[in-house]
C-alpha cells in the first residue's frame, strides 16, 4: 500500500496569498480605468485592491518558511480553493463600490467571471461604472487561461515547482507541454494569450468599437467568457457585421488548442491540419452553421432573428452570420449573444441546447465536455461492435494515428458519466429550488458547461437576477466543478483524499 505524505498546508496557504496579490494587482488596473474616466468609485476600488494586496502579503509573510514542494494532493487543493478564494476576494470591488451590494449576487458574478461562464445578475450593465465593468472583464481574462497557469509562470521566483498545479488545472484529458520546463510552457501560453487579446482589441477598435468596448470584449472573447459592456451584448452591433466577424474569428481561435497556435507561429502548419480534434472542430462548426443558417433563413421570424434586410443576398448573409456567431459562441462556451436563439424556432432551441454539451478543444479556454472526449467515446463505441464479433482481437482506440492507452479511455468514459450525472443532479436541484422545467434544464447545462445563456427565464436576453439565492449558490458550485473539469473539485469531497494512508 502506498503511503501518502501529510498535506503541506503552509505551501497551500502561501500560494493562496500569492493569488490574493495577483488579484489585488489586477484590481489596481481597474482603479486606473476608473481614474481615467474620473469616476467616483475610484477610492473604493483602490480600497478593495489594498485589502487584497495586504491580505495576500500578510499570508505570504506568515507562511514564508515552508517546504517548497507541491505534491499531487496539494495541487488539487490549491486549484480548487484557489478559485474559491479568488472569487471571494473578487467580490470586494462590487461590494465596496455598491455596484452589487448583495454578497450572494457579488459572489455569483465573480465566480461566473473567473470560471468564464458569463452568466450575470446585472439587469442594467450600461449603468455600472467603467472601472467595475473592466474588473468584471478582467475576472474572465484571468480565469480563461487559468489562475494557476498564471501563478506557475512566476513560481520559480519562489523556488516552487508547478507541475502538479498544471496537471490539476490544465483543461482536457491531457496537458500538452511546449517545453520540458512547465513554467516555460505557462509563459509561452500566456504570451500567445496576451498577443491575441491585443490583436483583437486593435481590430475591434478599427472596426468601430470604442477602445473601452474593444478591450473589454477582447478580454471576454479570448477567455471564452461572454461578459459584455452592453445590455444587448453583441446584438448592439448588429448593424456592423465586421465587428461580429472579428469576434467569431477570435472565439474560434480561443476554442481551439492553444498549443496549435504555438505551432502556427512556428510555421508547423502540418501539425495543425493533422490534428484530428481541430479538423473535427472545424467541420462541426461548418455543418451546424449551415443547418441553423438555412433554418433561420427559411423559417425564423425576421423580426425575431434580427434579420430584416430587403435584398435576398443581404438577408441570407445575415442569417448565416447570426447562425455562425451563435454556433461558435455556444460551442466555444463564450456565450456572447447576437440574437435570442430561443425565439427562432423550437427545433433550433433544442439544437442549440444540444450544442451546450460539445465544448471546444482540449487545451483551449472553453468549457464543456471537449471535442476530443466525444471523438474517443464515439471511436470506442464503434470498436465495441468489432470486439463483440472478435472478442480475442486487440483493437485499440486510435487518435491522431496513435493508440490511446486504456486508462485514458476509461477516464474519458468516467468523466462523461460523471458529467451527465452532474447535469441531471443540477437540473433536479434547480427544480427543487423553484425554477421551471426549461430554466432548470438550461441552467444546469449552461452553468456546468460554463456557457452563460440558457433556456426559459435564463434565455440569452435574460439575466440570472430572478434566481433564488440558494439557486445562485448552487449555480456557482456547478460553474466551479465545470471549469475545473469535475474530478479536480469532486475528489476533495471523497473521504480517502484526506487520509494519509
Amino acid at each position: 500500500m502506498n503511503t501518502l505524505s501529510k498535506i503541506n498546508y503552509k505551501i497551500i496557504s502561501h500560494l493562496m496569498g500569492l493569488l490574493f496579490v495577483v488579484n489585488g494587482g489586477f484590481m489596481l488596473l481597474s482603479a486606473g480605468v476608473s481614474w481615467y474616466y474620473g469616476e467616483q468609485v475610484l477610492d473604493r476600488i483602490l480600497a478593495a485592491s489594498l485589502v487584497a494586496l495586504g491580505a495576500g502579503a500578510l499570508i505570504m509573510f506568515l507562511t514564508r518558511h515552508h517546504k517548497k514542494e507541491v505534491q499531487k494532493r496539494e495541487g488539487y487543493i490549491i486549484v480548487s480553493f484557489g478559485w474559491i478564494f479568488m472569487a471571494l476576494v473578487g467580490t470586494l470591488p462590487y461590494i465596496f463600490s455598491g455596484a452589487i451590494p448583495n454578497f450572494t449576487n457579488a459572489f455569483f458574478e465573480t465566480m461566473s467571471g473567473y470560471t468564464t461562464t458569463g452568466a450575470t445578475i446585472l439587469n442594467d450593465i450600461e449603468s455600472i461604472p467603467r472601472g467595475i465593468l473592466f474588473w468584471r472583464s478582467i475576472t474572465h481574462w484571468i480565469g480563461g487561461m487559468g489562475i494557476i497557469v498564471l501563478a506557475i509562470a512566476i513560481l520559480p521566483l519562489l523556488g516552487i515547482g508547478g507541475m502538479q498545479l498544471f496537471a490539476a488545472e490544465a483543461p482536457g484529458p491531457t496537458g500538452d507541454k511546449l517545453h520540458p520546463r512547465i513554467t516555460d510552457t505557462a509563459k509561452r501560453l500566456w504570451l500567445i494569450y496576451v498577443g491575441y487579446t491585443l490583436a483583437e482589441t486593435i481590430l475591434l477598435k478599427i472596426a468601430g468599437m470604442s477602445f473601452f468596448d474593444a478591450i473589454n470584449h477582447s478580454l471576454s472573447t479570448l477567455s471564452t467568457g461572454g461578459f459584455s459592456t452592453k445590455n444587448a451584448s453583441v446584438a448592439f452591433w448588429n448593424d456592423q457585421p465586421i465587428i461580429q466577424y472579428i469576434l467569431i474569428f477570435f472565439m474560434f481561435l480561443a476554442g481551439s488548442n492553444f498549443v496549435l497556435s504555438y505551432f502556427a507561429f512556428k510555421r508547423k502548419f502540418q501539425r495543425i491540419f493533422r490534428d484530428e480534434e481541430f479538423r473535427t472542430y472545424g467541420l462541426i462548426v461548418v455543418a451546424l452553421t449551415l443547418i441553423s443558417g438555412l433554418i433561420i433563413y427559411y423559417q425564423a421570424d425576421p423580426t425575431v432573428s434580427t434579420i430584416n434586410h430587403p435584398m435576398v443576398w443581404g438577408r441570407f448573409e445575415s442569417a448565416i452570420r447570426h447562425a455562425l456567431f451563435q454556433v461558435v459562441s455556444v460551442i466555444t462556451t463564450t456565450g456572447f449573444v447576437s440574437a435570442d436563439y430561443t425565439m427562432w424556432t423550437p427545433f433550433l432551441t433544442i439544437f442549440f441546447f444540444g450544442m451546450m454539451f460539445l465544448g471546444g478543444c482540449a487545451g483551449s479556454t472553453s468549457g464543456g465536455v471537449k471535442i476530443v472526449r466525444h471523438l474517443i467515446m464515439i471511436k470506442n463505441g464503434l470498436l465495441e461492435f468489432k470486439r463483440t464479433l472478435h472478442p480475442h482481437a486487440i483493437l485499440p482506440v486510435r487518435y491522431n494515428s496513435k493508440a490511446v492507452p486504456r486508462p485514458i479511455v476509461f477516464n474519458i468514459l468516467g468523466f462523461f458519466i460523471l458529467y451527465m450525472l452532474s447535469f441531471i443532479t443540477g437540473t433536479l436541484v434547480f427544480s427543487w429550488l423553484g425554477l421551471d422545467f426549461s430554466s432548470a434544464l438550461g441552467g444546469a447545462a449552461t452553468t456546468l458547461g460554463n456557457i452563460g445563456p440558457g433556456l426559459g427565464s435564463l434565455s440569452p436576453v435574460d439575466s440570472y437576477s430572478s434566481m433564488p439565492s440558494p439557486a445562485k449558490w448552487w449555480a456557482s458550485f456547478l460553474m466551479l466543478i465545470g471549469r475545473l473539469e469535475l474530478f479536480t473539485v469532486l475528489i476533495l469531497l471523497t473521504p480517502f483524499f484526506w487520509r494519509n494512508r
